[in-house]
């Protein structure tokens, strides 16, 4: 028998954790080595156990799962990252992809279908749940096919460029004027106005732009 896939466990449920762990604990090639129960204690326990791959929760307390993958490739590119979560829409996938995880999972899926996307992400396979899959590339062909519907970066104000960056960043709107010295009023115009001008209609989509435009360092 080859090596075991050592894995940590990281979501805020316990029922659900204890639920993973069960499941995952009858497949023979899996070691359950750790579990942490927030984003803080996810990077503390991949910092210590160096596992194989890490199954994380988006959605978690402390530090969320997006900014914990991306601590956590940044500090061990070589553990591996699965993404669980209820959210389908494009921008979580794309702003978790880019943060460095290897695969995306719906909480819905079955139990065969994540010995899958374990198997496809340790195989060193990008891995999406068929839910999500479809609605990426429908999106990418719809952008390019589009005319300039979101214009370069060109067309933001250097202190939309900074506001942009910030939130981004994680910044909330009380924490943005506060560093940049200027009104919240202020704050919530220039997210109005970059909303407006990008046609973008969430922070994650302003965040996955800023990403793409190369306004956030990983």
């Amino acid at each position: 028998m080859g090596k075991k896939v050592r894995i940590v466990l990281a979501e805020d449920h316990t029922l659900l954790r204890q639920g993973l762990r069960a499941l995952l604990s009858t497949d023979p090639g899996f070691e359950i080595v750790g579990e942490a129960c927030d984003g803080r204690e996810a990077v503390r326990c991949v910092e210590k156990l160096k596992p194989d791959l890490l199954l994380m929760d988006l959605s978690m307390p402390r530090m969320n799962g997006m900014e914990a993958i991306r601590e956590i490739k940044n500090r061990h590119p070589q553990t591996r990252v699965i993404a669980l979560t209820v959210h389908q829409q494009e921008e979580y996938l794309v702003t978790t992809l880019q943060a460095g995880a290897e695969g995306y999972v719906l909480k819905d899926a079955t139990h065969e279908e994540l010995v899958l996307a374990i198997q496809s992400v340790m195989a060193g396979n990008p891995y999406l749940s068929p839910a999500v899959s479809g609605k990426i590339i429908t999106g990418y062909l719809e952008r390019k096919n589009t005319t300039g519907s979101i214009a370069s970066g060109q067309v933001l104000s250097p202190r939309e460029r900074e506001v942009l960056k910030l939130i981004a960043e994680g910044y909330r709107n009380r924490e943005i004027a506060a560093e940049l010295c200027i009104s919240l009023k202020t704050v919530e115009k220039h997210r109005a106005n970059l909303m407006k001008k990008l046609d973008l209609h969430n922070t994650a989509a302003l965040t996955v732009y800023a990403v793409e435009k190369g306004l956030v360092h990983q």
